[in-house]
């Protein structure tokens, strides 16, 4: 089921927020009601794999509290290999026949299963919590709360990546308790906004990008086309996930409870590393805590520092896909903030404006990277960006890019939002309002396109 669906806005999120606040007396029954609807929309999309997603919670809880009472460590490591092999079986097992394949020049059958949604974000969900109980910093949870925690609806299936001590001590606390008619206000707002930047802007930005990256499959592109391609898909792509997570950071805020920030407006970055404290917020503290300072992070010397960043890059682009692109995008990522931090000891800050550009530009051949096809499909769309092909064409869709580009750089994200930047106001309330109309109505006229983290 998708956010921007007609039935999910009119019939789902209404139905399940009222049943909410009847049983909103009761700690428990909120709980339950928050486990139903989630199941629903879980199971909306195939729901032959709610056992699946059944199963990996029950096991985790299940092998956590083994290992709470027989003292023996080695049920949470099983735990976080049974999540691991899911992972693993799921997402990369035809990556995995298909690289072999190619290396051995031989054939091998493909195993051709399909990818459960939201499987990377509750895998590692799941795996912070064990590690967290390997390192004496979680407790055993009541079942049906740890449930809630990684099945919540609103960051299911694409984030943001929530840990157990964000979420779980919020259950307990009544939706009715002062403020609440903020939150609705905030939450609806948000919910608005993200709504919007995926109806009226992502969406439309896909077309174009589409068609550029499917004719760079085919041809060399020109140099007016390339560029289109390239900011397009890099202002589709943050508009796209940030829409997400600022309608699920609203959706939660209607049910009384707090996600965590995912984006903080990573287009202004004047390092690369700024990008990634901006960037995926949550997805970046999970490899830092659990990879990256593990491996021996900054502090264990230059080479364990090198090591320790190409491998979490590395991992981190292969999370986002199963494709030798994402892999080269990772370690791009990662030999980019190697030089990052060479730079900054070697020599003094580059003069802001020159510091964003280069980071910027390196960003967008990493998003060639990431969106194309193929490790050749890229080259050859960042030989078209650099005049390789000539310089011919002229960039497209130049009002609709000049738009995302404001939006992607001048919207506060939905934590600066919450903060105060934004105070509930009734004329604000009321272009809110237009604004949902106008998208409701948009989204019943033509096919819904999924969230480009949708089956991930």
């Amino acid at each position: 089921m998708l956010f921007q669906s007609q039935f999910f806005i009119l019939v789902f999120l209404p139905a399940s927020l009222l049943a909410y606040y009847l049983v909103a007396a009761s700690a428990p029954r909120r709980q339950w009601v928050l486990i139903a609807a989630s199941l629903f929309f879980y199971g909306w999309w195939d729901v032959r794999f709610i056992p699946l997603l059944l199963g990996q919670i029950g096991a985790t809880w299940v092998l956590a509290l083994l290992a709470a009472r027989t003292n023996r460590r080695a049920f949470l490591i099983v735990g976080i290999c049974v999540n691991l092999i899911s992972l693993g079986t799921f997402k990369y097992l035809d990556f995995a026949l298909k690289s072999l394949a190619a290396v051995t020049a031989t054939t091998l059958p493909h195993a051709n299963i399909i990818l459960p949604i939201g499987i990377s974000f509750f895998s590692f969900q799941l795996i912070s919590y064990l590690v967290d109980r390997l390192r004496d910093d979680a407790p055993i949870y009541p079942f049906r709360q740890f449930a809630v925690f990684v099945m919540l609806f609103p960051h299911l299936i694409a984030g943001p990546i929530v840990r157990h001590n964000e979420l779980i001590p919020q259950f307990a606390e009544d939706p009715r308790r002062p403020g609440l008619w903020q939150r609705v206000s905030i939450g609806l707002m948000l919910f608005t906004l993200g709504f919007a930047k995926k109806v009226l802007l992502g969406d439309m930005l896909a077309g174009t990008v589409n068609t550029v990256f499917a004719n760079a499959g085919t041809r060399p592109l020109d140099f007016g086309e390339a560029w289109t391609g390239a900011l397009g898909f890099s202002f589709q792509l943050f508009l796209d996930f940030s829409a997400y997570t600022e309608m699920a950071i609203g959706m939660a805020l209607l049910f009384g409870l707090l996600l965590p920030e995912n984006f903080r407006r990573p287009y202004l970055a004047r390092d690369l590393s700024d990008f990634w404290r901006r960037w995926h917020i949550s997805l970046s503290r999970f490899m830092r805590d659990y990879l990256y300072i593990p491996l021996g992070g900054s502090r264990a010397g230059r080479v364990r520092y090198v090591l320790a960043a190409m491998i979490t890059m590395g991992l981190c682009g292969l999370w986002h896909g199963a494709g030798w692109t994402y892999v080269v995008w990772g370690l791009w990522h990662g030999a980019g903030l190697v030089v990052c931090r060479a730079w900054k000891s070697v020599t003094r800050p580059m003069p802001g404006v020159l510091a964003w550009a280069i980071t910027m530009l390196f960003v967008l051949a990493g998003w060639v990277l990431f969106r194309a096809s193929d490790i050749g499909t890229a080259l050859s769309i960042l030989g078209s960006l650099g005049g390789l092909h000539g310089f011919a064409g002229r960039l497209q869709e130049i009002p609709l890019l000049i738009i995302a580009a404001a939006v992607s750089v001048l919207v506060p994200s939905a934590h600066e939002i919450k903060g105060g930047i934004l105070r509930p106001q009734p004329r604000l309330a009321t272009i809110a309002a237009i604004v949902a109309l106008i998208c409701i109505f948009r989204v019943g006229k033509e096919e819904l396109v999924p969230f480009i983290y949708f089956q991930f």
